[in-house]
């Protein structure tokens, strides 16, 4: 006897609905995991650089949203198939648009901004470093975007477009440069007003900020107000806590990552202090802000505290920095002063606004030595001795020297076949021209605002080394108990070791490697890690 069709309907509607939410189950979390491609809630990519968040009205629903507007570029796509290539051009594809109710899981809406709107196969120029503003007098969405060396203003009815070309503006007649130097759209959680802060289009060496708005019936940049001037900066962007303004910015480093740097105001428009002396935000200065650059900020209110959102750009495809685009991570306060809490994976509950460390997080800071952009030690910018996150100790063998050409190189540059193995353009290296013993070390420290719980945790690597060490050691140190693991064999081809049951205890370890060798024997290891088992 043949069923019903309408039974037959509602049971393919069962089975339709649950096996939907048993995908979007499997995606759905509240972990953000840095050093990683990352996907939306159905598996797809995420392309998504030099945007940023903002929160409109779902025009179905008319609830608020979060919107996560970036650019595609389609060399973001082939790093992603291929990391072992680095790539030094860009093609646009289009802005690209994600919402989410939870700033972790993310829904691929469309390209809001497309090829065609801006003409790009016939005039294929740079666009990149874009934001969306709301401009309640015309009631249109205004997306702002560096165009060649013009700001390209583009209207749609909606957040989710289609963006079509308002106007360009040639900033000649205001700054003194036609284009900007990098920029970002503000818009203040309070007033609702929205902004432009950029820099300078030649040196970066000033920063403006302009309140967006309508002129003559055109969406424009109402002033210009300078608020930093100074050594030259790039990765501009602003947010908002408890109150005061923050500026932002990154050294002048092209696509490698760098210090975030800050300063602090009462009011929008300054003075921000102290006066065109930026300051490194403490805890970026380990691994230059877990690799990356200052891309943009979220203030998430939350019903039990205010959590600011780091938003860093990590363009690897362009200088090879390791795996994934985005690296965000929470900001702690002490006072006004911000503190970078540089993790590889953390926990987010938007609705509370309360972070926590996630269990699968990497301790150690710097550990597939891509924040390091030139060989060490370098005389050149910056000029540097030291790995960034590591210590050097030479026991014997050649000194480190920044000028002397005796000095043992620090680091090792990936060929593409090492790539295949292991992460990024760099690695940790270990050598010298003469007879060498050194220590190679980390101290990994409990933070005001991260914890190293006691328990046992689980260090590991990878390395290929030659024949010539009478001692090559992996080990970890806490509360007075050592654990090794002998690495002296020669291993040709690349080997992940390990370490695991190390007990950690008082929220202090010591982790690194000890090697004594034959002149011209080296070693290089890759991907250092400590995660608690």
């Amino acid at each position: 006897m043949k069923k019903p069709l309408y039974i037959c309907s509602v049971i393919l509607s069962y089975w339709v609905i649950f096996f939907s939410s048993t995908i979007n189950a499997a995606y759905a979390q509240n972990t953000i995991t840095n050093d990683s491609f990352w996907n939306t809630v159905t598996g797809k990519p995420i392309y998504s650089q030099g945007g940023g968040i903002f929160q409109f009205k779902d025009p179905q629903s008319g609830k608020l949203h979060y919107y996560w507007y970036g650019v595609h570029y389609k060399e973001a796509e082939a790093y992603r198939h291929d990391p072992s290539v680095t790539y030094e051009r860009n093609h646009f594809e289009g802005v690209t648009c994600y919402t989410s109710t939870d700033l972790v899981n993310w829904k691929f809406e469309k390209h809001v901004l497309t090829k065609e709107a801006v003409n790009y196969d016939k005039r294929p120029t740079w666009l990149g470093r874009m934001g969306v503003a709301y401009v309640a007098e015309l009631e249109q969405y205004a997306l702002f975007i560096q165009h060649g060396k013009n700001v390209l203003i583009a209207l749609a009815d909606s957040p989710l477009g289609d963006f079509k070309v308002h106007r360009h503006i040639d900033m000649t007649d205001r700054i003194g440069t036609p284009n900007t130097g990098d920029q970002t759209v503000f818009t203040d959680p309070d007033t609702g007003k929205s902004y432009l802060v950029y820099s300078y289009g030649q040196g970066r060496n000033k920063i403006y900020l302009s309140e967006i708005g309508v002129r003559d019936g055109n969406v424009d940049l109402l002033d210009v107000k300078e608020i930093f001037r100074g050594a030259s900066r790039e990765g501009n962007c602003m947010f908002k806590y408890n109150g005061k303004y923050y500026m932002t910015a990154s050294n002048i480093y092209g696509w490698d990552g760098s210090f975030a740097y800050y300063l602090v105001a009462d009011d929008i428009y300054g003075p921000y202090k102290p006066i065109n002396e930026m300051q490194i935000m403490p805890g970026s200065e380990q691994d230059y802000a877990h690799v990356s650059q200052t891309g943009f900020f979220y203030t998430i209110p939350g019903s039990e505290q205010e959590t600011v959102l780091f938003c860093g750009d990590r363009w690897a495809e362009f200088a090879g920095n390791g795996l994934g685009y985005n690296q965000w991570v929470p900001l702690s306060f002490e006072g006004e002063i911000p503190y970078f809490n540089s993790l590889s994976a953390w926990n987010l509950d938007e609705e509370t606004g309360i972070w926590s460390v996630a269990k699968t997080n990497n301790f150690i800071k710097n550990g597939s030595f891509e924040a390091d952009r030139r060989y060490i030690p370098s005389n050149n910018k910056p000029v540097q001795e030291q790995l960034l996150g590591w210590n050097t100790e030479i026991l014997k063998g050649n000194s480190i020297s920044t000028t002397d050409p005796d000095s043992p190189v620090l680091n090792y540059f990936n060929t593409r076949e090492d790539r295949k193995q292991v992460v990024g353009e760099k690695s940790l290296y270990l050598s010298d021209t003469v007879p060498f013993e050194r220590v190679v070390s980390q101290e990994i420290t409990a933070s005001p605002y991260v914890e190293l719980p006691d328990g046992n945790y689980t260090l590991s690597a990878k390395i290929r080394n030659t024949a010539g060490f009478t001692k090559l050691n992996l080990f970890a140190t806490s509360g007075g108990n050592s654990k090794t693991a002998d690495l002296t064999l020669e291993t040709p081809e690349w080997t992940r070791i390990s370490i695991t049951n190390i007990p950690i205890k008082n929220g202090k370890v010591k982790v690194g490697i000890e090697a004594q060798a034959a002149a011209g024997a080296y070693a290089i290891l890759d991907e250092i890690s400590l995660v608690k088992e």
